[in-house]
């Protein structure tokens, strides 16, 4: 069961599960603790693992004043020292993911581990013109069934929209209460359009795995090698026929890779 924790000038919605190792799970657009539940339910008999909602998605406020990774990857540190936990694993999705290389370079010695699932270290012209494609979306399209129908498109597989698992998601979603209002999924995304850590992520000690979708059509595997390419001694793995989201696709084969990474770097007791 979740609550607020507040953490620096924010009520940070936080939800925490499990025994074992400390995992952080930073999602994101718009995401909340609910896009990690395969994680939540899979692996809490190994790892004690910490969601939260980012600041302006579920039941996190989006307070005034300027919207950046850099303070969202603050928020994440806020929320560990609250909890009193550090190194932790941290793993991150798209969004999350920059999250979390800002949050590894920014305060290092909170993260034991990184994952680093749909990531990029800067957006490429294509990217770029896709998340303002998602931005224009979110303002003009005639519905929210609309939005996700669309916005979805690009985030999971074929395979996920033939069989009925994102007609699955979109239910889930549309029943979800605690919205993201249209203009801070618009200011979430204005953070990262033009944010750059290219230069900055050969300081980034932590051990990291980069995990692409070899199907993805906005992260693409050249955009996760290239950040694989400059962390000194990262992983780069390709899920081949996986899109975007692989971790809510095939959960288990997601679960075990990335448990067999973190039982690498110290045995789970």
């Amino acid at each position: 069961m979740g609550e607020h924790v507040r953490a620096g000038n924010l009520d940070i919605w936080t939800e925490q599960v499990g025994r074992g190792p400390e995992v952080l799970l930073v999602g994101g657009l718009g995401d909340t603790v609910e896009s990690w539940q395969f994680q939540l339910d899979g692996l809490a008999d190994r790892y004690r693992l910490i969601a939260f909602d980012n600041r302006g998605a579920g039941r996190t406020p989006m307070p005034d004043g300027p919207v950046s990774v850099e303070v969202m990857a603050d928020d994440a540190a806020a929320l560990l020292g609250v909890l009193g936990l550090a190194p932790v694993h941290v793993a991150g999705f798209s969004g999350g993911s920059i999250i979390s290389q800002e949050l590894a370079l920014r305060h290092p010695g909170l993260v034991r581990s990184l994952v680093l699932q749909s990531t990029w270290p800067v957006m490429d012209p294509y990217l770029r013109s896709w998340a303002r494609f998602v931005r224009r979306l979110v303002e003009f399209a005639p519905s929210e069934r609309a939005f996700l129908e669309d916005f979805f498109l690009d985030i999971y597989t074929a395979r996920a929209h033939n069989d009925g698992t994102v007609d699955q998601f979109i239910e889930e979603v549309l029943a979800f209460p605690h919205k993201q209002a249209p203009r801070d999924t618009q200011r979430f995304l204005d953070a990262f359009i033009d944010h750059d850590t290219t230069d900055r992520l050969p300081g980034i000690t932590a051990p990291t795995l980069v995990l692409a979708g070899g199907l993805d059509p906005t992260a693409r595997p050249e955009l996760c090698r290239s950040v694989a390419d400059r962390i000194p001694g990262a992983r780069f793995e390709i899920l081949e026929g996986e899109a975007h989201q692989p971790f809510q696709e095939i959960p288990e084969t997601w679960n075990s890779r990335v448990d067999a990474f973190w039982r690498e770097l110290a045995p789970v007791t």
